[in-house]
């Protein structure tokens, strides 16, 4: 296979009026050895997953390897996509198996969901009040040092554009699990914003 990033014109990828569409035409097209509707894909979707995979592991070169190992395997697996759930959710989940085999081994914290689920709530969008008070370096700072398990489900909730129910599909964790895991997630975050504006 050659390298999907290359660049290709505008005509390799013919748009309509409906992503889906779209992007389940790119997995046929994938599926068959198409090249350019690999670097299409890629053009899609891989910023967000990048974004999703860099949040967790923190490393701009390991985030770089697992993406290109995701991509790897949807090029290996277009065909296997049932269209059981949107495209953007599969190629994250991938990208998440992807991230787990990688620091499979390293020292990762995880959160328990029981610990998760027992954090009190913190009232309606405190993130939208961290970011009226904060600056955006000062909020992803903070973000940074958030749990791997509370940057993982803030990125997949608010960066990646996936519904509740995609998000509990890519954690493979019911609903109301991540339900409780963003109310703790958006807890953690603010506390930590606070902590820093009375340090100021």
């Amino acid at each position: 296979m050659n390298d999907p990033h290359r660049d290709v014109g505008a005509a390799a990828f013919t748009a309509s009026h409906d992503p889906a569409c779209d992007d389940a035409g790119l997995l046929r097209r994938i599926g068959q050895g198409d090249e350019d509707a690999m670097a299409s894909f890629y053009r899609e979707h891989g910023r967000v997953v990048f974004a999703q995979v860099l949040l967790v592991v923190g490393e701009r070169v390991l985030a770089e390897e697992i993406v290109q190992d995701a991509m790897l395997a949807v090029w290996r697996g277009a065909g296997s996509f049932r269209g059981e759930s949107s495209v953007r959710s599969w190629v994250i989940a991938i990208a998440r198996r992807q991230t787990r085999d990688r620091l499979r081994g390293r020292r990762l914290r995880v959160v328990d969901d029981a610990f998760l689920a027992d954090q009190p709530g913190s009232g309606p969008g405190p993130e939208v009040m961290a970011l009226d008070r904060a600056e955006l370096a000062e909020v992803r700072g903070a973000i940074r040092e958030l749990t791997p398990a509370h940057r993982e489900v803030l990125g997949l909730a608010f960066g990646s554009g996936l519904s509740l129910p995609e998000v509990a599909g890519v954690l493979e964790i019911p609903v109301g699990t991540v339900k409780s895991r963003l109310t703790a997630a958006r807890t953690a975050l603010n506390r930590i914003l606070e902590k820093k504006g009375q340090n100021r």
